[in-house]
């Protein structure tokens, strides 16, 4: 086996002037980096939460969504509203309902309420004046604001995206007629809950959002519209519908008759009777 010849390896010391510069460099060093650190923020930067607003949320919803993601006393986001400085038109009043735009938000430590529903409301705002959505409701003498009420009964109504259209349609055939809107979910709105039954009896109240007894559309929006309801809205589905009505689990059939319209609510009078034993305590009125 042959050994290659290697020269021996000499062993570098530090002389005491060297151990003294090393040490001073280290020095040096480290204080660079605390400089470093403390000029850049020390930290890493936060990662924001997101806080989700579905779309069909009221008002109230929202505000208790961001007192619980705040962790701030119940009734923290409303009593922000007045003095938030919202971007929302004179028609509202002062009231953001239908422009709480329904999206996921990103919150830090940082966030604060009015901060949060200025940002919602800036969304809003951004995609009515979309051209789709702003055209659209220019066309039929609506402003945004109508725009927002009317995708906002939308919104409650439709059953899934594929009938927003048609129950659009529906809510424009009757305000061309002069009819009244007949929505269940504006009388929801007004008795503060979601049902789908409606008593002869509650179609009767005394309200501005009584769509049986009133005319036209609603003062306010009644929920948190998304942009599918609002493109809805300004761009129905082409018919001749005047009444709707959920039968079943993704089985909406809508009518130009009332005839027509009455077969549908006896089926779904006795779907529910089939199903529940408390039916016939409630119902559907028809629209």
């Amino acid at each position: 086996m042959r050994h290659e010849y290697r020269p021996p390896q000499r062993r570098f010391r530090l002389t005491r002037r060297g151990r003294l510069a090393l040490f001073l460099g280290t020095l040096l060093a480290i204080g660079a980096a605390v400089l470093i650190r403390v000029l850049g923020g020390g930290e890493a930067p936060e990662r924001p939460r997101q806080l989700v607003i579905p779309e069909g949320w009221r008002a109230p919803q929202v505000y208790a969504a961001i007192d619980r993601e705040l962790k701030l006393p119940p009734g923290s986001t409303k009593s922000a509203v007045s003095t938030a400085g919202l971007a929302l038109p004179a028609e509202a009043k002062g009231n953001p309902e239908g422009y709480l735009f329904p999206a996921t938000y990103p919150v830090t430590s940082k966030s604060t309420p009015a901060a949060l529903l200025a940002y919602m409301v800036r969304t809003a705002n951004e995609k009515l004046a979309t051209k789709a959505v702003a055209d659209g409701g220019r066309a039929h003498g609506m402003t945004a604001y109508q725009t927002a009420t009317l995708a906002s009964i939308i919104e409650a109504e439709a059953e899934g995206r594929a009938d927003m259209g048609k129950v659009a349609r529906v809510v424009h055939n009757r305000l061309a007629k002069s009819m009244p809107l007949q929505m269940d979910s504006t009388i929801n709105y007004a008795l503060n809950r979601s049902t789908v039954d409606t008593k002869l009896s509650e179609t009767r109240i005394d309200s501005p959002f009584n769509t049986y007894e009133r005319q036209g559309l609603p003062p306010t929006p009644i929920d948190s519209p998304g942009l599918e309801a609002m493109a809805a809205a300004v761009a129905p589905t082409p018919g001749d519908w005047l009444f709707f009505v959920t039968v079943k689990p993704g089985d909406t059939r809508f009518s130009a008759t009332y005839d027509e319209h009455k077969k549908h609510v006896a089926e779904f009078n006795r779907i529910r009777a089939h199903a529940s034993s408390r039916a016939g305590q409630g119902g559907v009125t028809g629209k």
